[in-house]
């Protein structure tokens, strides 16, 4: 039943697609479109990456590797911060000693083109959504295409402000709370660099894809899927739901860390309820101007 829902779904979308054109396209024109679109995308990435990959030294020391230094920009900030509210040095962070290992033949290859690649999405993000959007676009009517207007902005904006935020705040706080935390004197902690760049990844692309959650539910609004009052009466439900994507996104299992990525998407969820609101109130307004 699920998969008929599914393949209505699509066949609809498709069917939205044609509306205005001269020439219907068949189900596979559709596919075969998408495929370029797709196809367009992969090369930007690849070209992005190419670029990463010429500059490795650069991206791996300075960049991957810049949360762990303590003259890193935002651990320059907080021990300011710290000692501008007389907390001393608390705030101000700890080089990270140590060397980070890799236990394969392969490893140091094989991170050589995950970080070219993740560099080259991360860089081609916006170029990868504006190929999506010329693809669905043809499926909105004329007033969805008003109301969606700058949406490639707005996206790669907060995409980019997400990846900021887990990169210069969360990444050197987990950093300096997982080097510092200490079991046992008979212990010591060898990462791998596999292991690091995995976290590294998880906290700046996932934060950026979790911070479109104002765009995703201001879309569900103007659909009329959504309400303000609903996503104010499901208030504690979003909480939970934020709570699980924050402990999905955040590799680590502190509180702490969980609590800094909740914090600024529960207010994301807040905003996007006052958007919803605003856009309510401005349709309510043009309803009432008509019917005068």
């Amino acid at each position: 039943m699920r998969t008929y829902f599914t393949y209505m779904a699509i066949m609809d979308f498709f069917k939205k697609r044609n509306q205005g054109n001269e020439d219907e396209m068949s189900f596979i024109d559709h596919l075969e479109e998408l495929r370029w679109h797709l196809i367009r995308s992969v090369i930007a990435v690849v070209v992005c990456a190419i670029v990463v990959f010429i500059f490795t030294d650069f991206f791996v020391d300075d960049i991957v590797f810049g949360p762990t230094k303590s003259n890193f920009i935002s651990a320059q900030w907080m021990c300011k911060m710290g000692q501008a509210v007389g907390v001393g040095n608390s705030l101000c962070f700890k080089e990270v000693q140590t060397k980070f290992i890799e236990t394969t033949m392969t490893g140091q290859f094989i991170a050589n083109f995950t970080v070219a690649f993740i560099g080259g999405f991360m860089l081609a993000f916006p170029y990868i959504f504006w190929e999506i959007w010329r693809f669905v676009k043809p499926a909105l009517s004329d007033k969805e295409g008003r109301q969606t207007s700058g949406i490639i902005f707005w996206v790669s904006l907060l995409f980019f402000i997400g990846v900021a935020f887990g990169y210069f705040i969360l990444m050197p706080l987990m950093v300096q709370f997982y080097f510092s935390y200490t079991l046992s004197s008979k212990i010591e902690i060898m990462p791998t660099f596999s292991d690091y760049l995995e976290n590294l990844t998880y906290t700046t692309v996932g934060v950026g894809l979790l911070f479109q959650l104002p765009l995703l539910i201001l879309l569900l609004a103007r659909a009329g899927i959504v309400t303000a009052s609903m996503l104010r009466k499901f208030r504690k439900h979003a909480f939970v739901v934020i709570l699980i994507a924050a402990a999905i996104i955040t590799p680590t299992t502190d509180p702490f860390s969980l609590a800094v990525v909740a914090a600024p998407l529960y207010l994301l969820f807040e905003v996007s309820i006052a958007l919803a609101a605003k856009g309510e109130r401005k349709d309510a307004e043009k309803e009432t101007e008509e019917w005068s």
